[in-house]
């Protein structure tokens, strides 16, 4: 697999607070990478070492294979777009000024494509209207224009719907899978906001107190997160016994709890349970949810 941008055992501390902490990631070309931390995990921080806003205490980082301590990384960054914590706009000048801010910035010749930009990111028809008076979804779509403007592949965007209301969280949504599916953009997106990634999100990267926690697809998220039936009986050791005679997968909670992943008659498994002195006090469908499995690899606790 092509990774566009990989991270090896990245730290990063500012005097005694270790912001990141031997942060390993991988992230495919043509992927939607949700970035998936609580607040002050370590998010924005790894997103800034990446950018090249910070250095970092330890560890390395590549983009496009090129090393950051390599000098030809400048011409990797360019093919990077980014959005890192609020829209760098300026909000007495319209959308169209502060995109051709940014040509100039980049030493564009020309202001040719602005029009499209501005079309793409459903800002066309804002005329002389200056930022100030943008909506907050409005300035967070500015944002991404203008992280595009340099035709990038890979474009970062941090925590994009936060704040936001649903018409702009659903605005955002959609203009992020139409990078993707139409201009092949990989995108990497960090959040807490699980719910939203979910509907985008083709890899997942999960970190906790600086730390890479675990990375999966959104398959093997969607395995780890499948439907079963949940039961409450007498005994899950009598369950187990009835649960392995029938050759079905299960997952025991508790000594009264358990999950069985498979579709049975209840009729046969509450006659072969009483067969075994087993009553079956409760049966429910259960579906894990993206933000009870987070919580569930890196624990409920707030962070101190």
């Amino acid at each position: 697999m092509e990774y566009v941008l990989t991270t090896q055992n990245l730290s990063k501390a500012y005097r005694k607070f270790q912001a990141l902490d031997n942060c390993t990631m991988h992230v495919p070309r043509g992927a939607i990478y949700g970035f998936v931390g609580k607040n002050g995990a370590g998010k924005t921080t790894l997103i800034r070492l990446i950018c090249g806003l910070q250095s970092p205490t330890a560890g390395s980082y590549s983009i496009y294979g090129i090393d950051y301590k390599e000098k030809s990384i400048s011409k990797s960054r360019r093919r990077m777009g980014a959005v890192v914590e609020t829209p760098a706009i300026y909000m007495d000048m319209t959308a169209a000024e502060n995109l051709k801010q940014q040509y100039l910035l980049l030493g564009l010749p020309s202001y040719e494509g602005i029009d499209d930009l501005l079309s793409l990111v459903g800002l066309a028809n804002t005329g002389k209207k200056k930022a100030r008076n943008f909506s907050l979804g409005m300035k967070q779509r500015l944002g991404i224009a203008i992280a595009l403007a340099g035709d990038p592949d890979l474009l970062v965007l941090d925590e994009p719907v936060n704040g936001l209301d649903p018409q702009g969280i659903i605005e955002i949504r959609e203009l992020i899978l139409k990078l993707n599916r139409e201009r092949q953009i990989t995108v990497l997106i960090s959040s807490h906001i699980l719910d939203e990634l979910s509907r985008l999100a083709t890899h997942y990267g999960f970190i906790d107190k600086g730390k890479m926690v675990k990375e999966m697809s959104a398959a093997e998220l969607e395995a780890a997160c499948r439907k079963c039936m949940r039961v409450e009986v007498s005994s899950t050791a009598a369950l187990s016994r009835v649960l392995d005679s029938m050759g079905v997968e299960y997952k025991i909670l508790s000594d009264t709890a358990a999950d069985i992943y498979a579709k049975l008659n209840i009729s046969e498994l509450t006659h072969a349970l009483d067969e075994s002195a087993c009553e079956l006090r409760a049966i429910t469908e259960h579906d894990e949810s993206l933000e009870s499995y987070f919580m569930g690899l890196v624990g409920g606790g707030e962070r101190e």
